[in-house]
């Protein structure tokens, strides 16, 4: 392959990457927008996805699967929320971190419980592995365009939704004034279950896109929960439309890591960003200091 072909091959690998992140990152920034809270359970729910999905597709048609997938993991994330978060009157920000640590313990052995260490996807959405789209001699698979779709779906929806729904205007309120949204008569509460099952479903999405790639097994939330976590802090922790920058960012160069450095360098990148924003801006490229 030419220099130039792989240096595209490199950026087009980075730009996927880069959208999978982007989609835990937003997921991330709803959930601290309306609560405050750090979800680092928030990549057990793309991994929940992909293997709800997997057991659904044994008896029902692809894109049903996907659907009852993400409506599933949504009310997962909406019950964790009613369960957990909204009974704790008292708490601190360490407190609620060490809880979704916990949980995301909790949600990953019980996954290993209930589809055991077995490695599974979803087939292909359109082709196949060995099928593939040029693009000035680089290599594209059918299924990263379902995922770069996916996300400009979602980025697009999400923003529709939080300028132009009463429900989305109220959870806006909540993260910017929750003392003044009280007082205009919105439910903080449920506001925060919103925001729990929505950034849920979007974890439940990525999974499943992303499925027939990366393959799907109970501990891949992990990982994908830390390199979200980087992309939301270098795009501006609380700016859900800052995180699909972000997460480009963290995609594009972890790839460009992998062409310099050996493979299992790979993660150093992701981890390398996240150390130098939170000493040089704290508040990330997009956020208010």
């Amino acid at each position: 392959m030419e220099q130039g072909s792989l240096a595209l091959q490199y950026l087009l690998s980075g730009i996927t990457k880069g959208s999978i992140y982007a989609l835990v990152a937003i997921g991330f920034n709803l959930i601290y927008s309306a609560t405050g809270v750090i979800n680092f359970a928030q990549g057990e729910f793309v991994m929940l996805g992909g293997m709800v999905a997997v057991t659904l597709a044994q008896y029902v048609p692809l894109p049903v699967a996907i659907a009852g997938a993400v409506t599933i993991v949504a009310l997962v994330g909406c019950l964790l929320e009613l369960a957990l978060f909204r009974r704790l009157q008292r708490h601190s920000v360490l407190h609620l971190i060490i809880i979704t640590i916990g949980l995301s313990i909790v949600i990953q052995e019980a996954a290993l419980h209930i589809w055991d260490e077995k490695v599974r996807s979803l087939p292909y959405f359109t082709g196949n592995e060995i099928s593939s789209v040029r693009f000035l001699g680089a290599a594209i698979s059918p299924q990263v365009l379902w995922v770069l779709g996916t996300v400009a779906l979602v980025v697009l929806a999400l923003h529709v939704f939080l300028r132009y729904t009463l429900q989305g205007r109220a959870m806006r309120a909540c993260s910017s004034n929750p003392d003044a949204a009280m007082l205009a008569g919105i439910n903080i509460p449920n506001m925060r279950t919103l925001s729990f099952g929505l950034s849920a479903a979007l974890g439940a999405l990525a999974g499943c896109v992303i499925s027939p790639m990366t393959m799907t097994h109970y501990e891949m939330g992990g990982p994908l929960a830390i390199k979200g976590f980087a992309a939301a802090i270098l795009g501006g922790l609380g700016n859900p439309m800052a995180a699909v920058a972000g997460g480009l960012i963290v995609g594009v160069l972890e790839s460009v890591s992998v062409s310099r450095l050996p493979a299992v360098y790979s993660d150093v990148a992701a981890f390398a960003i996240l150390l130098l924003v939170l000493f040089v801006r704290p508040h990330g490229l997009f956020g208010a200091p």
